[in-house]
C-alpha cells in the first residue's frame, strides 16, 4: 500500500512522500513552552488549537498514520542567494523583494486539488472503510516535526524543514488517516556546527538554535502582523514587502535543491522585482485584481501597502516623496502612518 501511495503521489506532482504514526510528536512539550512564552505573537489560532497540534487523535479519532508530503518550489531560473544579497540594494529605480514561495500562484490552491485526489486514493485502498483528512499548511498538526519523524527531512536551526534531496525550498502537506501503514525511519538532524541561518536573520528572530521568536521575524511582521510594524524593526526590513528568505537562503543544504515540476507552471514573474511605486498606487479593486490567486491577498491592501511604505522609507529618495505624500492621505490610517514614517526617513537622508 505504501508503494502504491507513493507512486500515486508522484503522479500527482509531489516530490516526496513518507509515513509516520499518528502519535504525539516529540516536539509537543517544546511547542507548549513556545506558546506559553508568547513567541507566536498575534497568531492566536496556534494557541487556540494547541491541544490538537500536540495530539493527532484529537484531529481524527482512531487515526493510525500520517502521510507527509513535500513539493519543491526551487526555481532553476532564479538565484535566490543573489536576490537576498541585494535585499537592501535593489535594482533601480525602486523595487521590492517578495518571499520566494509567494512568487507563484497560491500553493494552498495548487496542492489542495492534488491532496483531494490522493486522499480519495488512500480511502479506497482497503475497500472504502478508511477515514482520512488532508491539510496543506492549514490543519492543527505540527507538520515539520511529523515530517522529520517520517524521514521527509529534518528541522533546521531556523525551525524550518530541510530535505537532503530538496533543500528547504519546500511546501509541506499531510494526510491523517485511519489506515495503518508501516512508519518510515525518522531523519536525524544534520545541521552540525553550522549557524549560517542564525547569523543571516536581519532582526535576530532566531534567538537560539531551533528557537524562533516570531514577533521579531520579518515574515511575521510583513504577513501575519495586522497592525503597525514596530519602529525597532522597520529599518531591518529593507525592501522586503512580503516575507523574508534570508535564513532559508543561507542554508548550505540548498546545493541539493532541485526544481519540482508541479510549481513551475505557476510562477509569477511579475513578482520577481515588483515596482514599489506602482504597488503604492493600487486602490482596493486594483490590489485584488493584481494579486488574484496569490498568497499576497491574505495581507489585504492595508497590510501590503504598509510594507511598501516601509520599503520606500528604507531605499527611497526625493523622487518617491510625492507618492508617499499622497499615501499619507490614504483612507487606511495604517498606510498613512507608515507613509509618514517613510517620508521622515528619506528626509533625514537628503543633504541639507
Amino acid at each position: 500500500m505504501k508503494a502504491a501511495i507513493q507512486q500515486r503521489a508522484r503522479e500527482l506532482g509531489f516530490d516526496a512522500c513518507s509515513f509516520t504514526t499518528a502519535t504525539p510528536p516529540d516536539h509537543s512539550a517544546a511547542f507548549t513552552r513556545w506558546i506559553d512564552a508568547k513567541h507566536h505573537g498575534e497568531m492566536a489560532w496556534l494557541e487556540r488549537n494547541a491541544h490538537k497540534r500536540i495530539d493527532p487523535q484529537q484531529v481524527l479519532a482512531s487515526a493510525k498514520t500520517i502521510v507527509t508530503l513535500a513539493v519543491s518550489y526551487a526555481r532553476a531560473t532564479k538565484d535566490i542567494a543573489d536576490q537576498n544579497a541585494g535585499a537592501n540594494s535593489p535594482a533601480p529605480p525602486f523595487s521590492g523583494v517578495v518571499a520566494r514561495y509567494a512568487q507563484f500562484s497560491d500553493y494552498h490552491d495548487i496542492l489542495a486539488e492534488r491532496l483531494k485526489c490522493l486522499t480519495d486514493f488512500v480511502n479506497q485502498l482497503d475497500g472504502g472503510t478508511t477515514q482520512s483528512l488532508w491539510y496543506v499548511d492549514t490543519g492543527p498538526l505540527l507538520e515539520r516535526d511529523l515530517a522529520q519523524r517520517s524521514g521527509l527531512g529534518f528541522v533546521g536551526k531556523h525551525t524550518n524543514l530541510i530535505s537532503r534531496d530538496l533543500g528547504n525550498w519546500i511546501f509541506l502537506s499531510e494526510i491523517i488517516t485511519t489506515l495503518e501503514l508501516e512508519p518510515d525511519a525518522p531523519e536525524k538532524n544534520r545541521c552540525g556546527n553550522c549557524t549560517r541561518c542564525i547569523t543571516a536573520c536581519p532582526t535576530e528572530a532566531i534567538r537560539a538554535p531551533f528557537e524562533l521568536d516570531a514577533r521579531r521575524c520579518i515574515s511575521y511582521l510583513t504577513i501575519e502582523l495586522k497592525g503597525a510594524i514596530p519602529l525597532e524593526f522597520r529599518s531591518a526590513i529593507g525592501n522586503r514587502i512580503y516575507g523574508c528568505d534570508d535564513c532559508l537562503a543561507a542554508c548550505p543544504w540548498n546545493r541539493f535543491a532541485r526544481e519540482g515540476n508541479l510549481m513551475k507552471a505557476h510562477e509569477r514573474h511579475d513578482l520577481d522585482t515588483p515596482d514599489l511605486l506602482e504597488l503604492l498606487s493600487l486602490d482596493d479593486a486594483a490590489f485584488k485584481k493584481r494579486f488574484a490567486g496569490s498568497p499576497i491577498l491574505r495581507t489585504k491592501r492595508r497590510g501590503f501597502l504598509r510594507n511598501v511604505c516601509v520599503a520606500l522609507g528604507n531605499i527611497g529618495d526625493e523622487r518617491v516623496l510625492p507618492a508617499l505624500q499622497k499615501a499619507t492621505a490614504d483612507h487606511e490610517p495604517l498606510i498613512a502612518e507608515h507613509a509618514q514614517w517613510a517620508i521622515e526617513q528619506i528626509q533625514q537622508r537628503i543633504p541639507a
